[in-house]
């Protein structure tokens, strides 16, 4: 699993106007399965998502489109690690790691 986060490499008033798109860009790969939370970042980060177990490669192309990265007003950090323990909510991804 991997934890991306967003940081602004913009003023906030030039990320605002790219806010619409990445809001699609988001609800699109929710919808392909890809993400599974996404919310307001605190100190180190401006946004911060949880994906679904995935090749990096995969991952990395797909935050390569987002709207704020290729007009260079964001970029992303990745944290991949190995969840061992799960919420029951979480139950289509226990399966996904334990296979």
């Amino acid at each position: 699993m991997y934890i991306a986060l967003l940081s602004y490499t913009a003023p906030r008033n030039e990320v605002d106007y790219t806010l619409a798109e990445h809001a699609e860009w988001l609800r699109a790969q929710f919808s392909h399965g890809l993400f599974l939370v996404s919310g307001n970042g605190r100190e180190d980060a401006d946004q911060v998502i949880l994906t679904r177990p995935c090749l990096r490669g995969k991952l990395d192309a797909v935050l390569a489109t987002d709207p704020l990265v290729l007009q260079r007003l964001a970029r992303y950090r990745v944290i991949e690690f190995s969840a061992t323990r799960t919420a029951g909510g979480f139950h289509t991804i226990n399966e996904a790691l334990a296979s």
